[in-house]
């Protein structure tokens, strides 16, 4: 184990007993590949230690910003209304982080000599360089195991937390990824936007919207045909639930010749929301290459990955400051 950048404040050792909060990470490199899309960074659920809520956030890459580069970073932050709620100037804290290693069956920690403060200014706390990510994914070092498994952990003493986990996998496969869409009479579509049939992909219920004139009013976009990926109106995302979608959206040739294929990366956090694009074909390219005789455009989205988070009815953060959840919740990309 290097102890590059470990100061003589910092202390690092091994333990057995396992963190109170947990993230299992079945695919260590579809985490890396899906925080491209989030500014580098996996944020975990709200828990409740101490009487207040945090996050563990976790850089699979590094936090370039704080010269952690080359290296895992693991973070806490506290949640700024727990503080509020609680009319606390400051909070002092010991934070411990965790990495498991299944070649000594114990946990490498790190953490600081002294509890660090914590305030409304100073919300997040943690390591850029926990462990070099050259040593890391070397899988003769025990980081990984199982395939490309991890685990990674953080103790946060205000007062002794109870236990909680989230667990992180990447299955494979996704059962039957492709959805088509076949809209005909193209230029007889009178309503602003045309919505195809709800579909179910990765455990959701989705459903494509097609705008014949563009996603708006203006007269630059009248030009330009739209397309968007919804969650289905049906479909309520849970308190804080979050949802990684990786998709190829395109328009066929019906020459077979040249299809328009877009990738689509997507963190739905909130109900109602989409993704898509305001520009996603002239309505003069449209015309010239992806309509048949008869006007029909072909429409086919293919999913890569897609996320789904099952929770226990009570493992969810308070919404201020109280009791920790108990319970279980499981993140699932499904490739």
């Amino acid at each position: 184990m290097s102890s590059t950048n470990i100061s003589s404040t910092t202390l690092y050792s091994w333990r057995e007993r396992p963190p109170s909060y947990s993230i299992k990470v079945k695919t260590f490199l579809e985490l890396q590949s899906s925080t491209l899309y989030s500014d580098g960074n996996y944020q975990s659920r709200r828990f409740s230690s101490g009487g207040y809520n945090w996050r563990m956030i976790i850089y699979p890459k590094g936090n370039e910003n704080d010269n952690g580069s080359g290296f895992l970073s693991m973070y806490v932050e506290i949640d700024y209304m727990s503080l509020v709620s609680a009319q606390a100037d400051e909070v002092y804290a010991d934070i411990r982080f965790f990495v498991f290693n299944k070649n000594e069956n114990k946990y490498f920690t790190i953490q600081d000599v002294d509890s660090k403060p914590f305030d409304t200014l100073r919300t997040r706390r943690g390591f850029p360089q926990v462990i070099q990510l050259s040593t890391f994914s070397d899988h003769k070092n025990g980081y990984l195991f199982d395939g490309d498994h991890c685990e990674l952990g953080v103790d946060i003493v205000v007062t002794p937390p109870p236990t909680k986990w989230e667990v992180v996998s990447f299955s494979e496969k996704l059962h039957y990824p492709k959805f088509s869409w076949t809209v005909k009479n193209f230029f007889q579509i009178k309503e602003n936007s045309h919505k195809s049939n709800s579909f179910s992909k990765g455990g959701r219920k989705w459903v494509l919207k097609l705008y014949p004139k563009g996603y708006s009013y203006s007269t630059s976009d009248n030009k330009w045909v739209s397309i968007f990926l919804h969650l289905d109106d049906g479909e309520i995302l849970k308190e804080d639930e979050k949802v990684y979608v990786e998709a190829d959206l395109k328009i066929e040739d019906p020459r077979r010749s040249s299809h328009l294929t877009r990738k689509l990366n997507w963190w739905p956090e909130i109900a109602g929301t989409s993704f898509g694009w305001a520009h996603f074909v002239s309505l003069a390219d449209l015309q010239k290459s992806y309509l048949d005789n008869e006007d029909t455009l072909n429409v086919e989205i293919e999913f890569k990955v897609v996320s789904a988070t099952k929770y226990s009815s009570s493992s969810s953060a308070t919404s201020s400051i109280g009791k920790a959840p108990k319970g279980l919740s499981k993140l699932t990309l499904r490739k």
